[in-house]
């Protein structure tokens, strides 16, 4: 399981795999350190001074109704309660106005499909919260599959990664005494039997990562103190993290149950093992707790470490991130090969191409019924499912019925399950479109009387017609509006797509209050969904006109040339490079020495809606968190003359230091390592906290963060927001919320005021309203 990591002289490159020598660089001087004691006396008044001046600028009238109404519609009774069918039962776990943390619940099939379902409440959390006095955050379960009767609960304290674990007794409904309890930590769990968890926790001692996560994976006995469990595999310090997993299936008796361990060396690159839990297993069939049993056991899956590697029972797949090359065979960027369990044990592996992507559509995800693997693919970020055949030599067809301009996505219903083995839930969502859930069979055989005794459907669904359970009512006003895609053209000639939701009479004559998403990094793809919060946020406005303002005594220029009346917000989501749109290759075109593409493809899209009339850089406003909070962070300083607001969450800004903070050590290989001269040579370049420029006219700023936040943390958007203060730049806004994670919301009252702050913000500085 061990990997060796690189000398101390040396660095590996991820996107080149060379190895070259390292040089330290230099660190420029900070005098906004102090900040970075996140949770220190003087760092927290500074910040409560920052929250006051800024609730006290932009909390208005205006503000309370986006606020109320975003809430309203988080609420909302007609939501779809997405559920995850363990056994008899489906389980959801739902927040309203009366239950703002939340409840974990469960109800059977026909309850579900009614109107009005009848719940099980099995968790309340705001009564937990209370009699526990800690403000629990859901953070989800893991149900036991051997008898369904027991599950694995994860609550966070504050919204942030780190969550405890209690086992819970689905029958009593309660929490079991001298069950499994682990502390709050990064961890990570799975099921092996009844009695036996494999984990990987914070134990002291040098158990964690530099990441800030597990290093080490082991196995825990019900009734044993962590500690005292046998570690069964570790990672180096200097990796990003140990995963553990499992596949156990005890209504097949012809399955083999398995354990997983995955060396995440860093975000792109891991190695994984596994071992069958029958060749460790005692003559009792218990699974051993003894290391040494452990030790000799794992097979290590022998491939390059950028090869994404997937289980179903005795199939193995690999979706390489660069071309997996081999004497007797060749795996394409994105594709998706497969091979057999015993090849993969001898090392003797020659998978079979199954899925190859083309210059238009990638392999987004993929799912396994019991017989069927379904892959979600995007073409030109359009929806596209593609049904596989295993048994049939991997043949195809295509699940038709997915419209233009919206995002489908698919889960199996519960492949553990006869009468479900071959279910699957469909939901499409599209901007204008709230989401419905459909339910549909890839075998019409399993619609029977044998299905309805197990709490399933009897006669819904077929490959050609997924039935609609369930449809979300719209949340928001959406008539008089259309979705449109358009293609900018970046700086190297790339074209980058993008939507555009806008009024369906939009005048084209740059007079329009314009809101451009993105993110741009990480492989993660931007699709369309229907979201209510930015709907009511933003699409849901409407100019007036009127630009005088008492708050503000100080007008900006937007408020003295008011864009006209009756002008509706017009929303563009851009899929740029670092995304995953277009698969592994649209990603590591903008890593690490290239990432500038990510930028200068964003700013295209800005240029492009300006060129074409939608707006114009004084009513454009752009908005981002986490990556994208780096995105927007470096419109602000690269290009603030293309934008007239920027709204910057949970940001990453300071790029020498990002490593040293929060959970940042673990992106290196996706932006490089800002502690070696030769990549801060390139990383420099987009450091916005390093790019601010004396004497630069800069848009009006928000920067909004959360103190819980242990992913990023709150210290980047703290040290930017006070050195442009610092430095007398005008219109730079700071807001902290104390809970609710890297999401900065930890129920949906809180969601509701830190977007409609955003919102209300940007609003405001590109009309003067």
């Amino acid at each position: 399981m061990r990997k060796e990591a690189p000398a101390d002289n040396q660095k590996t490159d991820p996107s080149s795999g060379a190895t070259k020598s390292r040089h330290a660089a230099p660190m420029p001087h900070d005098e906004n350190l102090w900040l970075e004691d996140i949770h220190g006396d003087d760092q927290i008044a500074w910040v409560k001074d920052q929250n006051a001046k800024t609730i006290a600028r932009f909390q208005d009238d205006l503000f309370d109704s986006i606020a109320g109404d975003i809430r309203t519609a988080l609420d909302s009774e007609g939501k779809i309660p997405m559920v995850a069918k363990r056994g008899d039962h489906y389980f959801n776990f739902w927040r309203d106005s009366t239950n703002p943390k939340g409840m974990w619940r469960r109800t059977t099939w026909d309850s579900y499909v009614s109107d009005s379902p009848e719940w099980e409440v099995l968790i309340d959390l705001d009564a937990l919260a209370a009699a526990e006095e800690t403000p629990w955050v859901w953070a989800g379960a893991s149900v036991r599959r051997s008898d369904n009767a027991r599950a694995l609960v994860s609550l966070s304290p504050d919204g942030g990664d780190a969550h405890r674990v209690r086992e819970f007794d689905l029958e009593t409904q309660t929490f079991v005494d001298g069950g499994f309890d682990l502390p709050s930590a990064k961890t990570r769990f799975a099921w092996l039997d009844d009695d036996t968890i494999i984990v990987a926790t914070d134990t002291g001692e040098d158990s964690l990562t530099t990441s800030s996560y597990p290093r080490q994976a082991r196995v825990l006995t019900r009734g044993q103190a962590i500690a005292d469990a046998p570690i069964v595999a570790e990672v180096p310090r200097d990796h990003v993290a140990i995963f553990v997993g499992s596949d156990v299936d005890a209504a097949d008796p012809e399955s083999t149950d398995r354990a997983f361990a995955i060396d995440a060396i860093d975000f792109f690159n891991t190695q994984l093992s596994f071992i069958d839990l029958d060749d460790v297993k005692d003559e009792s069939e218990a699974v051993p707790t003894d290391a040494s049993a452990w030790e000799k056991a794992w097979t290590v899956v022998d491939v390059p470490t950028d090869v994404e590697v997937g289980f179903e029972r005795d199939i193995v797949l690999f979706r390489p991130q660069s071309e997996w090359r081999h004497e007797d065979f060749s795996v394409p960027a994105g594709g998706l090969a497969v091979a057999g369990i015993a090849e993969v044990k001898a090392g003797t592996i020659a998978p079979t191409v199954i899925f190859t992507p083309d210059e238009h559509t990638a392999l987004q995800s993929w799912t396994w019924t019991r017989d069927y693997l379904i892959l979600e693919l995007l073409a030109d970020v359009q929806s596209q499912l593609v049904v596989l055949i295993p048994n049939d030599n991997f043949s195809s067809f295509s699940l038709p019925g997915v419209p233009a301009n919206h995002m489908v996505g698919l889960g199996a219903v519960d492949k553990h399950d006869d009468a479900t083995a071959n279910d699957y839930w469909l939901v499409s969502t599209g901007f204008l479109t709230p989401s419905t859930l459909s339910y549909g069979s890839l075998e019409p055989s399993n619609s029977s009387a044998e299905s309805s005794t197990a709490g399933s459907p009897s006669t819904v669904g077929d490959s050609s017609a997924p039935v609609v359970i369930k449809s979300a009512p719209a949340l928001f006003p959406s008539e008089g509006f259309s979705v449109e895609q358009h293609f900018a053209t970046s700086e190297d000639g790339t074209k980058i797509p993008y939507f555009q939701i806008a009024d369906s009479a939009l005048a084209l004559d740059g007079s329009n209050p314009t809101l451009l998403d993105g993110y741009g990094g990480f492989e993660v793809s931007r699709t369309p969904v229907y979201s209510p919060v930015m709907g009511i946020g933003w699409l849901g406005r409407t100019t007036t006109g009127a630009s005088n303002d008492p708050a503000n005594p100080q007008p900006t220029a937007a408020a003295e040339t008011p864009i006209p009346a009756g002008r509706r917000g017009v929303y563009v989501l851009a899929n740029i490079r670092g995304g995953g749109e277009y698969g592994p290759r649209w990603h590591t075109s903008a890593m690490r020495e290239n990432r500038m593409r990510a930028y200068e493809d964003y700013a295209a899209v800005a240029r492009d809606l300006i060129e074409r009339g939608v707006t114009s850089a004084r009513s454009l406003a752009c908005a981002g968190g986490s990556n994208g909070g780096l995105l927007v962070g470096n419109m602000l300083t690269q290009h603030p003359e293309l934008f007239g607001a920027i709204s910057c969450g949970v940001p990453l800004l300071d790029m020498r230091r990002y490593t040293k903070l929060s959970a940042g050590y673990s992106w290196k290989a996706e932006y490089g390592d800002p502690d070696v001269a030769e990549d801060w040579a390139f990383i420099q370049r987009f450091s916005p906290y390093h790019l601010l420029e004396d004497g630069t006219d800069y848009p009006p700023v928000l920067f909004w963060t959360a103190t819980s936040d242990d992913r990023v943390g709150p210290v980047q958007a703290r040290k930017m927001a006070a050195r442009m203060q610092n430095r007398g730049i005008d219109d730079v806004w700071f807001f902290e919320d104390t809970e609710g994670g890297h999401s900065a919301a930890s129920d949906n009252k809180q969601a509701a005021f830190t977007r409609a702050l955003s919102y209300r913000f940007l609003w405001t500085s590109l009309t003067g309203e």
